[in-house]
């Protein structure tokens, strides 16, 4: 059988027992696997064991392993020579709790095929989309190729994690423990999304994250502004006026070597991502806004996948209660993020803002630092083969070209796997906007999930067949 025969008769197999991949997403998703209550450990064992259960079924060697949290798998597919290319494929089965619960439209572990507003047919579930969903569409591709040829056409090793939803705190210490039995040439993972419901996209770059929280000190207790109005300094009023300042009007960040090292995108990837018209009215009208705020001499989407950003989430001070009440606040807070891209580094932002703060921090306060989170940014080779295999794959399931795209939030694993383990990543999902990811009524598109499967199948193939 010629390789295109071959595939031909794996996608025909795909079609011909999608009903069965349905149900077998279905008995998955029934399974509670919510990671941040302790109360569903043991959902979270039962959702390992099951999975482990199930691709040991394409005679993979599957182990459910600990961790310091929710359990891990860890499944090799038999026959790894180390003379083919070699995949490791990354997704995780803990979902989001599901509160609120009332705003639920059916129960959200009972999962059901239904239809969209738009008529669109879609899998309604907690998971559904983040990440049994996606999780599964490898998982039914490689089925798929057991079924029809007895094998798969590259090694692959499936690793699974339980703890993603609460930020895969025990899983970095894992992957160093595990880290010869990891090896690999590169990383899949697939808990991304689709430009829309019909055009396939690969992630090529993920943002970074630095988040700070700063507190400013005046006086050693509240103060009545009547007797010390004009004549005390009120913490929010130096806070307010430092976190004005971070910004120009022309949108750009002015801390000073915040854009060192950061570059500007391809000629060609600038001009392709124009021609996708990301228009204010197309990507704010719907959230009640016309102006893009960032800066005015880039695209409106280089502001939200490609531009660093600095964005203040939250103020606390003074008195916030019902009525009036005269006081100048001992002390005030705010919480900031940066998302970063390539070229940063989290420390170095981190060290600037804080510099920048301290210059304009009166000498009768003081200000202190919490810091909550880092992530460096990631971007792939423009040139990096498996990117061009995966890229031809989706573009001839979906008979429309694939997408290079940048993301404007962050995925840490894959960070963590280029530091843990020195693998790049190809990102491909088929996630939508419009899927309800954290939220009540989390779905997941029946075309995504299908289609998934076949692109799967199609890009299994085609690195196959890639230079290593």
């Amino acid at each position: 059988m010629s390789g295109t025969s071959q595939l031909q008769a794996i996608v025909d197999h795909i079609d011909a027992d999608f009903d069965n991949s349905l149900n077998r997403l279905f008995a998955l998703l029934r399974i509670k696997s919510i990671s941040a209550d302790p109360a569903f450990a043991g959902d979270c064992k039962a959702a390992a064991d099951h999975l482990a259960a199930d691709i040991a079924t394409l005679k993979f060697s599957a182990e459910v392993r600990p961790t310091a949290g929710h359990p891990a798998i860890v499944a090799k597919s038999n026959g790894n020579t180390g003379s083919r290319p070699h995949v490791l494929f990354y997704g995780h089965y803990d979902v989001q709790p599901v509160d609120p619960l009332n705003l639920w439209h059916r129960p959200p572990f009972e999962p059901v095929v239904t239809s969209h507003a738009d008529g669109r047919k879609i899998i309604v579930a907690r998971g559904a989309e983040d990440d049994k969903g996606q999780l599964m569409t490898f998982v039914e591709a490689c089925r798929a190729w057991m079924s029809v040829t007895g094998s798969l056409p590259l090694d692959v090793t499936i690793l699974i994690e339980g703890e993603e939803e609460v930020g895969s705190k025990n899983f970095v210490p894992f992957l160093e423990q595990n880290k010869k039995d990891l090896a690999a040439d590169f990383a899949l993972v697939c808990d991304t999304g689709m430009w829309d419901p019909d055009t396939p996209a690969i992630t090529t770059s993920l943002r970074g994250l630095v988040y700070e929280e700063v507190v400013i000190k005046a006086a050693n207790r509240d103060l009545h502004s009547g007797l010390f109005g004009g004549g005390a300094q009120n913490p929010i009023r130096v806070l307010t006026r430092i976190l004005g300042g971070l910004h120009d009007d022309d949108g750009r960040i002015t801390i000073p070597g915040f854009y060192d090292g950061v570059k500007d995108l391809p000629s060609d990837i600038r001009a392709q991502w124009a021609q996708l018209d990301l228009t204010p009215d197309r990507f704010l009208k719907p959230i009640g806004l016309s102006i893009p705020a960032g800066e005015k001499d880039r695209l409106l989407i280089e502001q939200v996948v490609s531009r660093p950003t600095c964005d203040i989430n939250g103020i606390v001070g003074g008195y916030t209660g019902e009525g009036s009440k005269t006081v100048i606040p001992a002390q005030a807070s705010a919480k900031i993020s940066f998302r970063l891209v390539e070229g940063q580094e989290p420390k170095k932002i981190r060290d600037a803002f804080r510099a920048f703060v301290k210059e304009r921090v009166p000498a009768d306060c003081s200000v202190e630092f919490l810091d909550h989170a880092g992530a460096p940014a990631i971007a792939l080779d423009w040139n990096m083969k498996p990117l061009a295999a995966a890229k031809q794959a989706l573009t001839d399931e979906w008979n429309k070209e694939a997408l290079l795209i940048g993301c404007g939030a962050s995925i840490p694993i894959v960070a963590d796997f280029k530091t843990s383990l020195g693998l790049d990543t190809v990102l491909v999902g088929f996630g939508l906007e419009d899927d309800n990811i954290h939220s009540p009524n989390e779905k997941y598109d029946l075309k995504s999930f299908h289609k998934g499967i076949r692109s799967w199948a199609r890009i299994l193939a085609a690195l196959a067949e890639a230079p290593r």
